[in-house]
């Protein structure tokens, strides 16, 4: 009787699988603009659409969190990890939303070099997060851990590299500011990326 008036904890990971896959989406909506620079508008608003649908997400999961009694690991890190996937989501589309509102003309190499690490960073969140729903294979799930933060550590030197071309390129200050500002969107999304990859050790480890 008790069992049946608990609530499934199973639910989370419905939400995690559901946050993970707008996630991805929305990363390739990015790379895919940045890589065919056209209908810009459209393309935009389609991918704040899908940010739309992943807040709603993350908002369902949390009201379960803070109803919820049994949960499936530790209350502050499911937390952490729903906060930290849709953080990932919402500097995707911010940056896409600056691509549009700065009147950007045209994309640069740099700035698809990064989306595309974002939406590798991304696929390998998905892939470790459903991993989680069995930890029975905690070393393939640390090892998909330790390939974000190969792909983060990738990001930052894309960065590097791509901001040294952006300040000797000659174009007008306004113009490298505004592009620094969409790099810098886009490899701190790998950056949380890195942050869901932290949680999730810290789950493995206490669980397996």
């Amino acid at each position: 009787m008790l069992e049946r008036l608990m609530p499934k904890s199973d639910e989370f990971f419905d939400d995690f699988d559901k946050q993970c896959a707008a996630t991805v989406q929305g990363a390739k909506m990015l790379h895919e603009l940045l890589s065919d620079y056209t209908d810009v508008p459209r393309r935009v608003q389609a991918l704040k659409d899908v940010e739309h649908q992943g807040d709603e997400v993350t908002h369902t999961a949390f009201n379960r969190l803070h109803k919820q009694f049994i949960t499936p690991f530790d209350r502050t890190q499911i937390h952490s990890l729903l906060s930290r996937i849709d953080d990932v989501l919402d500097l995707a589309n911010a940056a896409a939303s600056r691509l549009h509102y700065y009147e950007i003309q045209s994309s640069l190499p740099d700035a698809t070099e990064l989306a595309r690490l974002l939406v590798l960073s991304a696929q390998k969140v998905q892939e470790v997060v459903a991993a989680l729903r069995l930890i029975k294979k905690p070393e393939q799930i640390l090892a998909g851990c330790k390939e974000i933060k190969r792909l983060e550590t990738q990001a930052d030197e894309v960065l590097r590299s791509g901001l040294g071309r952006l300040f000797k390129s000659g174009v007008d200050t306004l113009t490298i500011i505004k592009w620094k500002e969409i790099y810098d969107l886009i490899e701190t999304a790998t950056d949380k990326c890195q942050g869901v990859a932290n949680v999730i050790e810290g789950v493995v480890l206490e669980h397996s």
